[in-house]
């Protein structure tokens, strides 16, 4: 399934241009959020797979271009990035394995706007990466298990403010920094999550178009990894790194577009800096 949130944060299934209406399989949940009720729909799906499919299957259709698409996790309890993780010309072996931690209040939907903070930062790039969602509490896994306890993937931009003083923190974590859906993919539609195309267009020029295939450590290992350190919860969320090559500087009215192979809407926002830089 294609999972997504819209217009009041109302529970839908994406099918080819519409979004189904699946409000009533979780009406009874008693959530308070709307990521509390991704999360409750996350940890027992195996009993909400099937109640939402019957309610889709009689659900009302809707336009997709009628409807606000919102972050299919809007408040992740943790988002987590990996640190480089593709092999690409500049950086052909791969390096030590590092990550590090993003402000959950980052997350924006696609059609949002990014802003882009008035700091002395000498660039800002937009990272096209596939992120992982955690559906079973995960801790020191074996590589073997990981894929047992991913529920699905999603579009992630990872926005960075280069230059900063201060490390990751005011390179990653303001607010808007976290472009993230529209759609949440449950991975029994990805059976290769390392086999996928990724392209990034800016103002519509292509400007990255590769496979994840590249990364340096494939999703196994890598998820394995971040459970080597921490505990991860269902409805945590871990991007998986980007291809740096053709990254560039990012300015006031520019129009980033995300695509992975078979994840449906594109992921896309627009930049707005107040000062207006260049250069």
């Amino acid at each position: 399934m294609k999972l997504v949130l819209y217009d009041d944060f109302q529970l839908g299934v994406l099918q080819g241009d519409t979004v189904v209406d699946a409000g009533d399989a979780v009406a009874d949940l008693g959530h308070h959020s709307p990521q509390e009720m991704m999360e409750m729909i996350i940890c027992d799906w195996d009993a909400m797979q099937s109640r939402i499919a019957r309610t889709v299957s009689s659900g009302t259709r809707t336009p997709l271009d009628s409807v606000t698409l919102r972050p299919p996790l809007p408040r992740p309890r943790s988002l987590y990035c990996a640190a480089g993780n593709y092999l690409e010309p500049r950086q052909p072996e791969r390096e030590p394995f590092d990550a590090y931690f993003k402000a959950s209040s980052s997350v924006v939907p696609t059609g949002s706007t990014v802003e882009l903070p008035t700091v002395e930062a000498s660039r800002f790039e937009f990272e096209p990466e596939l992120a992982v969602v955690i559906g079973k509490r995960a801790s020191r896994l074996s590589e073997a298990e990981v894929l047992d306890h991913v529920f699905g993937y999603t579009q992630f931009m990872d926005v960075s403010a280069r230059g900063l003083y201060g490390g990751g923190f005011l390179v990653k974590s303001w607010d808007t920094f976290s472009p993230l859906g529209p759609a949440l993919v449950t991975a029994d539609e990805i059976s290769t999550p390392n086999e996928l195309l990724m392209k990034l267009w800016v103002n519509d020029t292509l400007k990255h178009d590769f496979s994840t295939s590249q990364m340096a450590r494939h999703i196994p290992e890598l998820v394995a990894e971040f459970t080597n350190v921490v505990t991860l919860e269902p409805g945590d969320v871990i991007g998986t790194g980007t291809h740096h090559e053709a990254l560039s500087n990012i300015y006031d009215g520019f129009t980033v577009r995300l695509g992975i192979e078979g994840f449906g809407p594109h992921l896309e926002v627009r930049a707005h800096d107040p000062l207006q830089r260049r250069g």
